[in-house]
């Protein structure tokens, strides 16, 4: 937000740097983020002096140019070649020397010393559009002749010179949102601080009503929406360019000017934070203003020329016919001020700031107007910034008051009443201040104390304060003001020492994302957001289970995302259309989830997950001289799931694998803990799925659930041991099984039957063929016996391997090849 230093100086008299002023602002809460020192024209008329041209005769070499001779009050006149047709002897003009920048726009250029056609030409004789005084480029422009040769043109035009502070205005501080926000906020500063500063605002007591000409009929339909609406006609106003103190004020701080009657709803928009809107009187057919919301869909066109398609949530200021104005946000094409206007009605209200906001966003609208409502304004100042207006508008546009003020506010916005005690003030803080510099500070920031004890007092607190409703806003407002550099820093520090949770999250996502990079991969993060439409016809994340946003931003981005495998997906599609398909990359995200029998409005509803998502695709060795390029295969994230195992201390021993079998996955494994906690699932994700995004390449994904990982492995303590000093035992078996057998079957019935000595078992080999039977699947497995104590028998050997055989052919009905 633009405030312009001269400008705030109309409301606190104030005479200081602007440095210094910048400080105070930004330790009081509206942080300033920049200081830029800009004049009423561009570039301030730097170089440009008034001159008389002493003679002027045709040029020998062209015939539409003139070679003249000028004096700017020195010694020697400046020979200057000019264009214009309108040159003459005797004539005061304005000169731009020799090294003179004058600005076309953002477009600059620089005077120089030439020869035109032959002749030395030693600067410019301007016309008014080339030094920004005006749009005329008929002529040079031509000065009364009192004008003394040699006098600056900045001091002659009389160019303002301002200083532009750019405030970073947070959402809370709506209050901060104009130039006597601004003013009443340093007031409080100051005031507070011993200054003695008086704040004014400007005067209204001419307002008064000439006659009742051109009256209004105002009815507010939807008064939740419109708590306060007020509104006064003016007749007989004339439409026209603005002065230039005006045009200096909005040029100072980025607006264009538009006419006089837009230029004066703009400035008392910055001045006071109140936003007005001028409605053309003629296009107010039945000489009615009916506040409410129009049916669904339909179409109004709006200031820009955009047709849009109205919501029957939109608030609209209608005429007895039609909608003229989507309240608070934008006004409509047809009902605004035209040079043909000469009768307005000037409007001033207090629109809900979620009516406001939520049309503003549905419609992608951010006006000046729309910042400020959806933020909260001061209701009480809603009547008062329209006497302001109208009486600007008689002024520099004429016109007599032709109607009362209509001021519709059955239920009055009351002040906050807040409780704030003694003893909290002085806690929060770090800091006694006492009770007198309390108040003093309350009082000047516009708070009353409506009642005070020796615990604390009762404070009322204006509407436009809208941060400020409970006791810790209040303290926050008193330290804010006193100065936060103020308070000193203890020698001492009075707290409880708060330990993190074991495993520390952070940290421990940080060790699995390192591993990850080291192996190859890249981090990514995909939007929460996502489209319902991905999840339709899901069995395992269906639709029903989407939590859907009530505002979307479109209905790409209308529902939170239950899997990270979406995300991930597009991410791959996106790379692949870029020629980039060997892909490994993972991504930490929450995952969320609706349960539609849950209790309405209640957050048993809703539950949230952090998950942790891998992805594999394309080739896991590209080509090269000492390696066979290879395709990414399922055991390649076999061995991904189990180094993040590994490297968090699960146990195999407590883990239990089965297949899973749903839509995400073509072939899959899930895996969890022996007590029935699900830790990932991983395997080829179903082409049915890719082809929601286009997808033909295989893809191979793994999606951990980080909050059970970490609660699993919070569980496990690092054992360190020796190593053992006796040899382990390798013996292998291939074992002849029906084709619904899984190894995890094989895998638990051999943990089963040797709990004591069997170290570990690995798949190595997978064969079928004819000659097994189309039904029958051969595994060849690897067993590794080891006792830590003793070296191993081949009688224990024997026995052991003895019994495994049994077991698998009498729970699985396993044959030995």
């Amino acid at each position: 937000m633009q405030i312009s230093y001269n400008w705030l100086k109309n409301y606190l008299n104030i005479d200081m740097e602007t440095s210094k002023v910048s400080e105070i602002l930004t330790a009081i809460g509206l942080e300033v983020g920049g200081i830029e020192e800009v004049q009423s024209i561009k570039g301030g008329l730097e170089g440009l002096v008034i001159g008389e041209v002493l003679s002027c005769e045709k040029h020998p070499n062209a015939d539409k140019l003139s070679k003249t001779t000028v004096s700017i009050g020195k010694d020697e006149p400046l020979p200057i070649v000019c264009g214009a047709p309108n040159v003459a002897a005797g004539q005061k003009v304005v000169v731009a020397t020799v090294g003179t920048v004058l600005y076309d726009g953002d477009e600059s250029f620089t005077i120089k010393k030439g020869k035109i056609r032959g002749e030395v030409s030693l600067g410019m004789i301007c016309a008014e559009d080339e030094i920004g005084l005006g749009s005329s480029h008929d002529g040079i422009m031509v000065l009364p002749q009192d004008v003394a040769a040699g006098t600056l043109a900045k001091d002659y035009f009389n160019i303002e010179t301002d200083t532009v502070i750019e405030i970073d205005l947070t959402p809370n501080r709506a209050d901060g949102a104009s130039h006597y926000g601004v003013a009443r906020d340093l007031a409080a500063y100051l005031k507070a601080n011993g200054e003695d500063v008086k704040l004014t605002l400007p005067s209204v007591e001419n307002f008064s009503v000439h006659n009742q000409d051109f009256t209004i009929d105002v009815t507010v339909e939807n008064q939740e929406a419109c708590p306060r609406y007020a509104g006064v006609t003016i007749s007989g106003v004339e439409v026209k360019d603005s002065p230039e103190w005006l045009k200096n004020k909005l040029t100072s701080i980025g607006l264009s000017s538009i006419n006089n009657v837009v230029d004066i709803t703009n400035y008392v928009l910055h001045e006071l934070g109140q936003p007005l809107h001028a409605f053309d009187g003629d296009k107010i057919k039945g000489n009615k203003i009916i506040v409410k919301t129009l049916p669904e869909k339909r179409k109004f066109t709006t200031l820009d020329d955009v047709e849009r398609e109205l919501s029957d949530q939109d608030l609209m200021i209608c005429n007895a016919e039609e909608g003229m104005c989507i309240a608070g946000v934008f006004g409509g094409a047809e009902s605004g001020v035209q040079t043909t206007t000469t009768k307005i009605f000037l409007e001033s209200a207090y629109f809900n700031p979620v009516f406001v906001r939520k049309t503003a966003k549905r419609h992608a609208l951010n006006t000046d107007a729309s910042f400020r409502f959806e933020r909260g304004i001061d209701p009480n100042m809603t009547v008062f910034a329209l006497k302001r207006a109208a009486l600007l508008i008689q002024e520099l546009a004429g016109g007599n008051i032709s109607s009362d003020i209509v001021d519709l506010y059955p239920n009055p916005i009351k002040n906050f009443e807040v409780s704030v005690s003694w003893k909290n003030i002085d806690r929060l803080i770090g800091k006694k201040l006492g009770t007198e510099k309390i108040k003093s500070i309350v009082a000047a920031l516009d708070m009353k104390i409506t009642h005070e004890s020796e615990e604390g007092m009762l404070l009322s607190i204006p509407p436009y304060r809208v941060d400020v409703q409970r006791e810790v806003d209040v303290i926050e407002d008193i330290l804010r003001i006193y100065g936060y550099n103020n308070i000193e820093i203890p020698n001492e520090v009075h707290s409880t020492l708060v330990y993190s949770n074991k495993p520390d999250d952070h940290q421990v996502k940080n060790i699995i994302a390192n591993q990850l990079v080291a192996q190859g991969f890249n981090e990514i993060m995909c939007n929460s957001l996502t489209k319902p439409s991905f999840y339709e016809k899901q069995e395992r994340y269906p639709e029903k289970n989407v939590v859907a946003l009530f505002n979307p931003l479109s209905n790409d981005l209308s529902g939170m995302r239950q899997s990270l495998v979406m995300g991930g997906l597009e991410s791959i599609v996106h790379n692949i259309n870029r020629k980039n398909s060997d892909l490994k990359i993972f991504e930490f995200g929450n995952c969320y989830y609706l349960n539609p029998t849950g209790e309405k409005g209640t957050l048993e509803k809703y539950n949230e997950e952090h998950h942790l998502g891998i992805f594999l695709s394309g080739k896991m060795i590209a080509a090269n001289w000492n390696a066979q390029e290879r395709e990414v295969s399922f055991a390649d994230m076999r061995a991904v799931v189990d180094q993040v195992m590994r490297r968090l201390n699960i146990p195999e021993s407590m883990l239990d694998e089965k297949e899973v079998s749903n839509d995400i996955f073509t072939e899959g494994i899930t895996i969890s803990t022996k007590n029935k906690i699900h830790l990932v699932d991983y395997g080829i994700v179903s082409p049915e799925l890719g082809k929601n995004f286009a997808l033909k390449n295989t893809v191979y994904f793994a999606e951990f659930n980080w909050n059970n990982l970490l609660k699993v492995a919070g569980k496990q303590s690092l054992i360190y041991k020796e190593i053992p000093k006796y040899p382990e035992v390798s013996r292998d078996l291939a074992l002849l099984v029906d084709k619904k057998i899984t190894f995890g079957q094989i895998k638990e019935i051999a943990q089963k039957t040797e709990k004591k000595l069997l170290k570990n078992i690995s798949l190595f080999d997978i064969y079928e063929g004819e000659k097994l039977g189309t039904d029958k699947k051969s595994y060849a497995v690897n067993f590794i016996l080891q006792d830590a104590n003793k070296t191993l028998t081949d009688k224990q050997i024997d026995k052991i391997m003895k019994n495994m055989i049994r077991n698998f052919e009498k729970e699985v009905g396993a044959q030995l090849r």
